[in-house]
């Protein structure tokens, strides 16, 4: 029989591949998705397309659940918890984010959504006993000046033109609600239940939400003619919700929320790459020091092994 091997280090939570792969796979899409967000605000009122999206989404998620042959039953308590986690991540932060981009920049709104590590990291020590290491704390720092720089950045190239004060109370209520959603994800009662189907139930709740909500407040469904509106629908459905979705909440059950929230580090880095891509941008000196201290406040967050989740055997 072997025993462990003494003297050699575990990898770099970045370098293992079940950590890699889906934490790139996410910024990558979450990145894009900023941008099909915005498009979407002038088509139609921004509470059905939030409707619209995870109605899609909850039935590509039962669709899997399907395919994998796993049933669709919760227990009781995992109702309570798919609701909670329906009404604070697909029903009220989405809501949130859809009305705060009337009034700052996808580039604004995906910056300040970077700083989630910190609610995660609060709540998660409040409500599941997880420890914030002093690495965390320096880490955090560090990326939190970087973040201020690419916040800068964004607000000096794009200045926003509606009621800022506004749309940042929005994030801000938004950032709040994902993270208490994250920290639900984190918790020993929801490791009881498959995650894929625990995220189908917890959208559907939070589609009928969402639809409650754009009746009462935007009147009957408005169904836009246009091929983008629906392509936009198709693609925040399908990947950035349904595959993103169980891979980020996986992230979160594997690292814990403060750590799997770095996550948002990347997207405005990886929403700025792909617009040097496609729209001409050019980085800007503040925008590279910005990005250069996101990710290395990052890796120094990540360094190492996770704390183990509350409740987790």
């Amino acid at each position: 029989m072997s025993g462990p091997v003494i003297g050699i280090n575990p990898p770099h939570l970045l370098l293992r591949p079940r950590v890699a792969l889906p934490f790139l796979l996410v910024a990558l899409i979450w990145g894009s998705t900023w941008f099909a967000i915005k498009d979407q605000l002038a088509a139609a009122p921004p509470a059905w397309s939030v409707a619209y999206r995870f109605a899609i989404a909850s039935a590509g998620l039962f669709a899997l659940a399907a395919f994998g042959r796993r049933g669709f039953s919760l227990t009781g308590a995992g109702h309570i918890l798919a609701l909670a986690v329906g009404f604070t991540q697909f029903f009220l932060n989405y809501n949130l984010v859809y009305q705060a981009e009337i009034h700052l920049t996808s580039g604004i709104v995906a910056v300040l959504y970077a700083l989630l590590m910190l609610p995660n990291a609060l709540l998660a020590r409040l409500f599941l006993g997880q420890k914030v290491t002093a690495r965390f704390l320096v880490g955090s720092l560090i990326g939190l000046v970087g973040i201020a720089l690419l916040l800068v950045h964004e607000a000096r190239e794009a200045p926003p033109t509606g009621l800022v004060g506004l749309g940042v109370a929005l994030t801000a209520i938004g950032l709040l609600a994902a993270s208490v959603a994250n920290v639900l994800q984190a918790s020993a009662a929801a490791q009881r239940d498959s995650l894929v189907i625990l995220l189908a139930w917890a959208m559907l709740w939070g589609t009928l939400l969402d639809a409650a909500f754009a009746w009462v407040t935007a009147g009957p469904p408005v169904f836009p003619d246009s091929a983008r509106y629906w392509g936009g629908v198709a693609y925040l459905a399908i990947f950035g919700s349904v595959v993103t979705f169980p891979l980020y909440f996986g992230l979160i059950r594997e690292l814990g929320p403060g750590r799997a929230a770095y996550n948002g580090v990347l997207v405005p880095i990886v929403a700025m790459g792909l617009s040097t891509l496609f729209e001409g941008y050019r980085w800007s000196v503040l925008a590279l020091a910005g990005g250069a201290l996101a990710l290395i406040g990052m890796v120094i967050a990540l360094r190492g092994k996770s704390e183990p989740l509350a409740g987790r055997p």
